[in-house]
């Protein structure tokens, strides 16, 4: 694996909690709102609140996830699994298993992507991703969505579990060259508990990464050494990867 794609993956990565609710239409024009429009949006405007209540309580968190690639141009999509952990203030992890095993520590501003197959560590900052500093911050329970991003119905008032609406939130044009590669972010809730269910990144290039989470545990008292990383013996140290590749 290259750097330049560590480097996206851990982007599309970083969306993904950013985002954590949405369902776009493209484009950077919206169609006016009729009087149903206005209701279809107010419902998703209260899935969105509810989505950030739940993070705002929420100490820790831990959960399965799958994710399926569709890339423009090819067949069959790319799949992956693994596990995701949360703990406040600010730390998180992500461990892919499956085909391949990738970890990703973060904790505040820290970034460390480990690849064994590779036997490279990639360490960067979030400062200069405005994009990846959202997730920490919904995460932290201190995210405004709606402002940085257009909330919007999903095309057609589709519906997800439980008969939750889905969420679309467009990349404002304010928002980082990161975030602006989007043309939509699709996100379902679970119903009753409104953590993530699903969250598909629509990319302009035409590319949909997919995630979906199931065995969600809340709250269990995960502790500080989850989230710890040491750099193995005989592993390359490539520095501030992220400042230098982000935008490619």
């Amino acid at each position: 694996m290259t750097l330049l794609s560590c480097q996206r993956r851990w982007r599309r990565l970083s969306l993904c909690l950013t985002v954590s609710v949405a369902v776009v239409a493209a484009g950077s024009s919206m169609p006016a709102w009729s009087a149903s429009g206005d209701k279809a949006l107010k419902d998703v405007r209260g899935v969105v609140n509810k989505l950030q209540a739940r993070y705002q309580k929420t100490k820790d968190l831990k959960a399965d996830f799958t994710q399926s690639t569709r890339i423009e141009g090819f067949a069959t999509p790319l799949s992956s699994s693994g596990r995701v952990y949360i703990k406040k203030p600010g730390k998180l992890r992500w461990d892919y298993r499956d085909p391949t095993v990738e970890q990703i520590y973060v904790i505040k501003n820290q970034v460390r992507m480990y690849v064994p197959e590779h036997k490279q560590v990639l360490l960067g900052e979030l400062t200069t991703m405005t994009a990846s500093r959202a997730p920490l911050r919904l995460l932290q329970g201190i995210a405004d969505l709606e402002e940085e991003f257009t909330i919007r119905p999903t095309n057609g008032s589709r519906r997800g579990a439980g008969g939750l609406p889905l969420v679309t939130l467009l990349p404002k044009p304010t928002q980082h060259e990161s975030v602006q590669s989007m043309n939509k972010i699709v996100i379902e809730v679970q119903p009753n508990t409104y953590f993530l269910k699903t969250v598909s990144i629509h990319e302009v290039s035409g590319n949909i990464s997919t995630f979906e989470f199931t065995n969600i545990k809340h709250d269990t008292g995960l502790q500080d050494d989850v989230f710890s990383f040491k750099v193995p013996p005989g592993v390359e140290v490539v520095l501030e990867a992220l400042r230098k590749h982000d935008g490619a």
